[in-house]
């Protein structure tokens, strides 16, 4: 997904310079004016589509920080909610495993008691 974005992006700033570069081609061959005056130009138009370009990039890293922000928050709670079931699986297993365990005791303590009954002498 990053990739698609950055290469959106990436996209976007090249024709906004391609742009920029035909028009100021454009400008100056169609001027009719002095050489200063399209050098004067062509540095304010310049440094426009600079300050554009770096309020665009400025723009862009704020909204993939937001992204990245959301996307944290969205694996931490995740996170909370799969160790939430495995916590209650874990507490379900040990539940049965000592009902297993109550249930061998029991068993064994009844097979003992059926053996001495066996081996115990009669009067």
């Amino acid at each position: 997904m990053s990739e698609n974005n950055s290469s959106d992006i990436g996209a976007f700033l090249a024709g906004f310079v391609i742009g920029g570069l035909v028009g100021a081609a454009t400008a100056l061959i169609l001027a009719p004016q002095s050489g200063e005056e399209t050098r004067a130009q062509i540095t304010a138009k310049g440094q426009e589509i600079r300050r554009i370009g770096e309020e665009r990039v400025n723009e862009y890293r704020e909204m993939a920080g937001q992204a990245v922000d959301d996307a944290r928050s969205r694996v931490q709670d995740t996170t909370s909610q799969v160790q939430e079931r495995a916590r209650i699986v874990l507490d379900e297993g040990k539940s049965k495993v000592n009902e297993a365990i109550e249930k061998g005791k029991d068993r064994v303590a009844q097979i003992k008691g059926d053996v001495s009954d066996e081996t115990t002498p009669a009067a």
